[in-house]
């Protein structure tokens, strides 16, 4: 069918209009009186379900719609005219696009979660790691005390080879698929055997998450299942109509990757993922019925020996890994071990790739945290075979040429090392070495390096991420949280307010000046050490209580705190040994990641004085949820 779509709108000099079919942009015509058209062929009735108009200027979109267009088109029309009027931004909201979780755009709105793993929950049921299931008493605790938001870290599967490297969240073999751990085996009607009973009590009677263990016993009796149920499953609509949503944009993929890698049938792993899949989706929605939202974690990277890079290797630069410079975690700075995206092979297709994989996550999450936010900016590559991160470099970047660096009266060597994406230029060493150079090449070298690191690339990152972001956080209705820490560029602050996604503020952590609205603030981090662990004692439950009423009563519009730190309020429930709360050492990189709590998750609600304590910490701060 042909349609024509005709839209008015006063546009400035030098902007113009798109409409936005399918993830694809058509340039319209402006005609007199402000309307912009365009006629389109071949139309087909379903992409006119979900359409949308772009403002566009000097090739980066500029400015977005607040929802998205709908049209039925009648049935065996040849023609279509559709005059629509631009969907804008409510009174009052902050946001420039509308949320799945339509209490974000409330005006005003102020909420308090609690981030936990989900490898780190323990209720009886589980087989000594934390699953989807439980979630659910979790969601009761968090509902019962005014909260309205829950964070996890990466719940993709890192499945190598069971051992204890797979433990690291942040290393998915896959962007899509979820890991076979958190997975239920009662409900695939293999829990009711001696075996399995004396196996799961052994494995839940540890303090700790022991990830080989479990990883060996839990995919034994996971097999089982298949082996016993799997044809059956499969001869579901259920399980066909999960197929035909993802067969094609990962799961065929992904089923084919762990077949090679295993030597087992692709089905086991679509039958697999078509149970956590049902798991999760049933815990997501049980949340959001009680006014919960789930936020997910999205990893900078993906690991070089995934699916992704095994299918996909031209939106990867294999040669290289990302990491981060000397920050407040680590004084030798990152190496994370996973390649760079090649971005210019992305846009080739509109970032088809990252549309999907984040689609793909709004099934289970209204909000996001994107890791290392700056890495949509810049990212910090190191060539492959580097152990830390000291010899990276920006990618992209604007190096300096040899002739800049001699006439300035400075030498290349033990200063600068040539910018392997730009064969012939020159990026300043993030750890150079000075001893040799008088006072005055000092003083001209502290300011090559601090205009290198801190300005000389403000329009230009700036640029290379309003390419992306608006594309990108149009594709979903999640709420984007960046974590935007360390070596921040300048630029950054004011595009993550352009695109209103909220940052990240800690105290003594880089958070200087009042922290705004649009933000998360946060007591500790995965990577930190939690409240309790801050002090040079162990803190007594009214110093928790100030530390927390502090963070509540910020302007933030969400005060998240790991899941320790509201546990902390009081002695009796608390952990014993504080230094055992911390669940990540960012500067060891062979970390075993194995936090459990020490309590099971259905006691929660029936700690009735601890439970009034976090109401009403969350009530007095304005951000309890009825």
């Amino acid at each position: 069918m042909k349609v024509t779509f005709s839209i008015e709108y006063l546009t400035r000099w030098g902007e113009s209009l798109c409409v936005v079919i399918n993830d694809k942009k058509h340039p319209m015509r402006w005609c007199e009186g402000g309307i912009w058209t365009i006629s389109l062929d071949k139309c087909t009735a379903s992409s006119l379900k979900d359409y949308t108009y772009v403002v566009m200027e000097d090739g980066l979109v500029r400015r977005t719609e607040w929802i998205h267009h709908s049209v039925k088109a009648p049935s065996r029309q040849k023609t279509l005219d559709i005059r629509d009027s631009w969907n804008d931004v409510p009174a009052g909201c902050p946001f420039p696009r509308a949320h799945q979780a339509a209490m974000f755009d409330r005006p005003g709105f102020k909420g308090a979660g609690t981030a936990i793993p989900v490898f780190s929950l323990r209720t009886a049921a589980d087989f000594g790691i934390g699953e989807f299931r439980d979630l659910r008493p979790l969601v009761d605790w968090a509902a019962g005390t005014g909260q309205c938001i829950i964070q996890l870290l990466p719940v993709n599967d890192t499945t190598r080879k069971g051992e204890w490297e797979d433990s690291y969240p942040y290393s998915p073999v896959s962007s899509f698929a979820l890991h076979p751990l958190y997975i239920h085996l009662q409900d695939l009607g293999i829990g009711n055997s001696p075996a399995f009973r004396k196996e799961q009590a052994e494995l839940n009677a540890r303090e700790e998450l022991d990830y080989p263990k479990v990883f060996q016993a839990k995919m034994k009796w996971l097999r089982k299942a298949w082996e016993k149920r799997g044809r059956a499953d499969m001869d579901t609509a259920a399980f066909r109509r999960f197929v035909k949503e993802n067969e094609d944009s990962w799961l065929g993929e992904y089923a084919r990757f762990c077949a090679k890698r295993d030597s087992l049938e692709e089905d086991y792993y679509r039958w697999m993922q078509f149970h956590l899949d049902a798991q999760l989706s049933e815990e997501v929605a049980y949340a959001r019925s009680k006014g919960v939202s789930l936020k997910g974690d999205l990893p900078i990277g993906v690991s070089g020996d995934s699916a992704d890079a095994f299918f996909h290797p031209e939106l990867f630069n294999l040669d290289s890994s990302t990491g981060a410079p000397p920050d407040f975690f680590t004084a030798e700075g990152q190496n994370w071990g996973f390649p760079t995206y090649n971005w210019e092979a992305m846009e080739k297709d509109d970032y088809a790739w990252w549309k999907s994989r984040l689609r793909h996550m709004s099934r289970y999450f209204d909000a996001f945290r994107i890791d290392h936010v700056i890495g949509w900016f810049r990212i910090w590559e190191i060539p492959r075979g580097e152990k830390g991160g000291l010899n990276g470099h920006f990618n992209p970047a604007l190096p300096y040429s040899s002739e800049e660096i001699k006439a300035a009266g400075l030498p290349l060597d033990g200063l600068f090392h040539e910018d392997p994406r730009n064969p012939g230029m020159y990026q300043p060493l993030i750890s150079p070495d000075t001893a040799s150079l008088t006072e005055w090449q000092k003083d001209r070298f502290t300011s090559l390096y601090n205009d290198f690191f801190y300005h000389r690339h403000s329009d230009f990152w700036k640029r290379n991420a309003l390419k992306k972001l608006p594309e990108l956080l149009g594709a979903t209705g999640m709420l984007a949280c960046g974590e935007d820490l360390g070596m921040v560029p300048d630029c950054v602050p004011g595009v993550m307010a352009d695109q209103a996604i909220l940052s990240l503020r800690m105290r003594n952590v880089e958070s200087e000046g009042p922290w705004p609205y649009m933000s998360v603030c946060a007591t500790s981090s995965h990577d930190m050490e939690t409240l309790r662990m801050t002090y040079d004692h162990d803190p007594e439950p009214h110093e928790i209580r100030s530390a927390l009423e502090e963070y509540l009563n910020t302007p933030s519009m969400l005060a998240i705190f790991p899941l320790q730190d509201w546990l902390a309020l009081d002695k009796d429930i608390r952990r014993g040994d504080r230094e055992a709360e911390r669940i990540n050492q960012p500067a060891d990189p062979h970390h075993h990641w194995r936090y459990r709590l020490h309590l099971d998750l259905n006691d929660l609600c029936k700690a009735t004085a601890w439970c009034g304590e976090v109401r009403s910490l969350i009530s007095a701060s304005g951000r309890a949820e009825a």
